[in-house]
C-alpha cells in the first residue's frame, strides 16, 4: 500500500534509483551469483557514486540515502557473512523510519527482471512520475516454455508487458533485441527505445600453471537445466565409455542444479559407467574456474537456446577453443571462430570431442588460430554504450 511522506520530508533530488531487491536477497541468502547477478552488480560497481539503492520490501518502496546507498553497494560488491545481520537491520530500519520518496523525474533501473511481472509495478512508477530503464536478458521463458519452471512464460510475459512501457530498455544482444521486436509486433505493441550492448567476461585471476587433471578434458559450464542440453554430453560419454576410447577425455560439468533436471541428476549419481569420467563441480570460484578452462581441451556449449551466453566470452577470453550450439547469438558474439554444431547432432559432438581431444589436432589448432583476432567485449566499452544512451533518455 503507498504511504504518503510523512510532514517535513521530501522527495530527493532527480538522479538515478538502482533496485537492488534481488542481488540484496540473493546476497544475504549466501547464494552464488548467476549471470543476471553478475550483469547487476557490474551496474552496481559502475553506478556506485551517482545512484540510490531501493529495496522493495513487505510492499512498500524503500530509497536509501546516498550514505546507507553506499554501505549496501559496498556490501553487495563485497559481501561479508558477518555484516549480514548489520544489512539486514539497515534495511529494517530503513523500513520504518525512511519515507523518502524518489524525486519526480529520476531514472529506474531495474537489471534483474525482479519486480516487473507484479501489477502495481508500472503504476508505481507513474505515481512517482520515474523513468524507467530496465535491462531484458532474454526471451526464453516464453519462446521455450518447456524449458521452464510451471508458470514462468507466465510470468515472464507480465515482466515484458511492464518492460514495454518503460522509458528504455538495455538488451544483451541484437538477437535479444530482435525477439522482443518480433513479441512486440505479435501484441501490436510498440517497442521503446533500446541498445544492445554486450556482456563482459569477469576479469578471472591468473590460472594456476599446474593442470587440474593429467588427461585431456572438456568443461561444460552453466546450471544444470533441460535447456543447457546436459543430457547430449552425458549420453555421449557413456558411449566413449562403451567403446573404450583411449585416450579417455574427461567431462568437467561446472555449475549448480537447477530445476527439471532429474535425468542428468540420475546419470550423474547412478550411471556406473561414468564415475570415472565425469566430474560434477556444484560450486566453483573465479579462480578455479579460471584454471579448469584454460586448460581443458575445449568448453562445450550445446545450448537449445540462449539470450547471450556468457561461457562462451569466458572461455574465448581465457584462450579456450568452444564447440558450441548453431546459435544466432553465439555468431553474433564469436563469428566464425568456434566450431558451430546442431545440438541435436549426437555424430557431430561425438566428433568434435574426439578432434578436439588431442592438443596439436588440425580441428582444435584451426581455432586457435581464428581466435587470435578475436576480440572480447569489456565493460568499459559496454558501458559506454550505456552512458550515451542514458544521455540521449535524459533529453
Amino acid at each position: 500500500m503507498f504511504c504518503p511522506t510523512p510532514a517535513g520530508l521530501s522527495a530527493a533530488a532527480p538522479g538515478l534509483i538502482h533496485d537492488v531487491t534481488r542481488l540484496l536477497d540473493r546476497a544475504l541468502q549466501g547464494r552464488r551469483p548467476t549471470g543476471v547477478d553478475r550483469v547487476g552488480l557490474a551496474y552496481v560497481g559502475h553506478f556506485r557514486q551517482r545512484s540510490q539503492a531501493l529495496v522493495r520490501f513487505a510492499g512498500r518502496w524503500v530509497l536509501f540515502s546516498q550514505a546507507d546507498s553506499r554501505r549496501l553497494f559496498d556490501w553487495l560488491l563485497s559481501p561479508d557473512g558477518r555484516q549480514a545481520r548489520r544489512i539486514r537491520n539497515l534495511v529494517g530500519k530503513a523500513y520504518v523510519l525512511n519515507w523518502r520518496l524518489p524525486a519526480p523525474g529520476s531514472f529506474l533501473l531495474n537489471t534483474g527482471h525482479s519486480g516487473l511481472d507484479r501489477a502495481d509495478h508500472a503504476e508505481r512508477v507513474r505515481r512517482y512520475r520515474l523513468r524507467s530503464l530496465y535491462f531484458l536478458h532474454d526471451l526464453i521463458p516464453l519462446a521455450f516454455p518447456e524449458y521452464g519452471r510451471p508458470g514462468e512464460a507466465e510470468r515472464h510475459g507480465r515482466r515484458l508487458a511492464t518492460m514495454l512501457g518503460a522509458h528504455g530498455l538495455i538488451v544483451n544482444s541484437a538477437a535479444t533485441g530482435r525477439a522482443l521486436e518480433a513479441h512486440a509486433a505479435r501484441l501490436g505493441r510498440a517497442v521503446p527505445n533500446w541498445i544492445a550492448a554486450h556482456l563482459a567476461a569477469p576479469g578471472f585471476p591468473q590460472p594456476a600453471a599446474e593442470r587440474p587433471l593429467p588427461e585431456p578434458y572438456f568443461v561444460v559450464l552453466g546450471t544444470i537445466e533441460p535447456r543447457k542440453n546436459h543430457l547430449l554430453l552425458l549420453n555421449l560419454w557413456r558411449q566413449l565409455a562403451d567403446e573404450h576410447i583411449r585416450p579417455m577425455p574427461r567431462l568437467v560439468v561446472i555449475g549448480q542444479r537447477g530445476w527439471e533436471c532429474e535425468q542428468v541428476v540420475d546419470m550423474l549419481e547412478r550411471c556406473a559407467a561414468l564415475d570415472s569420467i565425469v566430474l560434477e563441480l556444484p560450486g566453483c570460484d573465479d579462480a578455479k574456474l579460471a584454471t579448469w578452462l584454460h586448460h581443458a581441451q575445449a568448453l562445450l556449449f550445446p545450448s537449445f537456446a540462449e539470450g547471450f551466453g556468457i561461457p562462451l566470452v569466458e572461455a574465448l577470453a581465457s584462450g579456450t577453443p568452444v564447440v558450441a550450439s548453431d546459435l544466432p547469438v553465439f555468431r553474433e558474439l564469436a563469428g566464425e571462430v568456434p566450431d558451430y554444431l546442431d545440438p541435436l547432432d549426437g555424430a557431430g559432438w561425438r566428433q568434435a570431442v574426439l578432434d578436439y581431444a588431442a592438443d596439436h589436432g588440425p580441428r582444435r589448432t584451426a581455432q586457435l588460430v581464428r581466435m587470435a583476432d578475436w576480440q572480447a567485449p569489456t565493460w568499459q566499452a559496454h558501458f559506454d554504450r550505456v552512458e550515451a544512451f542514458l544521455a540521449q533518455c535524459s533529453g
